[in-house]
C-alpha cells in the first residue's frame, strides 16, 4: 500500500484525540470517546494516551500475526494496553477512555479490514461504487437527546447540560450488551466489530476517516462518496480536512448544519493498492 494521511485537532493547540498510522502492509485509524470537561474517568492518562498505545498495539499485532483474526488483533491490543494503565486507574469506570477503531490490511490475495464505532473505512472499487462500512454501533436510545443538543446554541449553557445527560446515558449503556460496543478495557467489544475481506484486485484504495472528516461528505454533503474518494486520490486527506475546516467556520453558530460539536478533531487516511 502507499499510504498518504493526515490530521488536525479540534482547535488549534488542543491535543487530538485521532490517531492514525500505517505500515506498507497495515494501516490504523483510531477515533477517542471525548467527554464533557470536568467529567470523571476513573484513569489518570487520559483518551490521548489511550488511542495512540491502542493505535500502535494494534498496528503490530496486524504486521506480526497473521494468524489472528483481525477481530482476535484489536482483542489482543486492547488487553495489551489495559496493562498499561497500572493499578491506579478504575478500567471498570464507564467513562474509562475508549475509542472507535479502524483497521485494514493486506492478507494474501485480500484486504481484511475491520470496524467498531462511528469511524469510517471506504473501498475505492475499480469496477462499482465506493463502498462504505462503519458507524455500526448507533444507539438510538440517545437519539432524542442528540437531536435536542443540535437544536441549541453552541457554548450555551443548555448545551452543556444536554451534552453531559448524552454523555452519561452513552456510558451507561457501551459495552454492556444494552447499548454500542467500543474500543475501551474489555477485549469483548471485539467481537461486535464488522470484519471482512474484499479482494485486492477489485480494489483501487482504500480510505480510513474519523467522523470528524467524514463530515465532508456526511453531515456537510459536499459531494458524494465518489466525489470523496477523487478528492482524496487527487489532493490528498489534508485537502478534504481543510474544507471540512472552512465549511465548520463557515456554520458556526450550527445552524444550516445541526451538528454536536462545530468542530471536530478530524483524521483522514488514503491508501492506495
Amino acid at each position: 500500500m502507499q499510504v498518504e494521511l493526515a490530521g488536525e485537532p479540534q482547535k488549534p493547540g488542543r491535543e487530538s484525540e485521532d490517531f492514525a498510522a500505517a505500515s506498507p502492509e497495515a494501516l490504523v485509524l483510531l477515533d477517542g470517546s471525548s467527554s464533557p470537561e470536568d467529567f470523571a474517568s476513573g484513569c489518570r492518562h487520559g483518551t490521548p494516551w489511550y488511542v495512540r498505545r491502542l493505535g500502535v498495539h494494534l498496528l503490530a499485532r496486524l504486521t506480526d500475526r497473521a494468524d489472528r483474526s483481525i477481530a482476535e488483533c484489536l482483542a489482543d491490543a486492547i488487553v495489551e494496553t489495559a496493562a498499561l494503565h497500572g493499578g491506579r486507574c478504575d478500567l471498570a469506570h464507564p467513562n474509562t477512555p475508549a475509542a472507535m477503531v479502524v483497521a485494514a490490511r493486506l492478507h494474501g490475495s485480500s484486504l481484511e479490514y475491520l470496524v467498531l464505532g462511528d469511524s469510517l473505512l471506504v473501498l475505492d472499487l475499480k469496477d462499482a461504487p465506493p463502498r462504505v462500512i462503519g458507524d455500526n454501533q448507533r444507539f438510538p436510545g440517545g437519539e432524542l437527546l442528540r437531536r435536542q443538543i443540535w437544536s441549541t446554541v453552541p457554548g450555551s449553557a443548555e448545551r452543556a447540560e444536554l451534552h453531559l445527560r448524552y454523555a452519561q446515558a452513552v456510558r451507561a449503556a457501551r459495552n454492556t450488551g444494552h447499548g454500542p460496543w467500543i474500543a475501551a478495557a474489555s477485549p469483548r467489544a471485539a467481537g461486535h466489530a464488522e470484519t471482512g475481506f474484499v479482494r485486492l484486485t477489485a480494489l483501487r484504495a482504500v480510505a480510513a476517516l474519523s467522523d470528524g472528516a467524514s463530515r465532508w461528505t456526511e453531515r456537510f454533503g459536499l459531494g458524494s462518496w465518489s466525489d470523496a474518494v477523487h478528492l482524496l486520490a487527487e489532493q490528498g486527506p489534508a485537502e478534504l480536512i481543510a474544507q471540512v475546516r472552512a465549511t465548520e467556520h463557515s456554520d458556526a453558530h450550527c445552524r444550516r448544519w445541526p451538528r454536536g460539536k462545530a468542530h471536530d478533531d478530524a483524521s483522514a487516511l488514503y491508501a492506495r493498492i
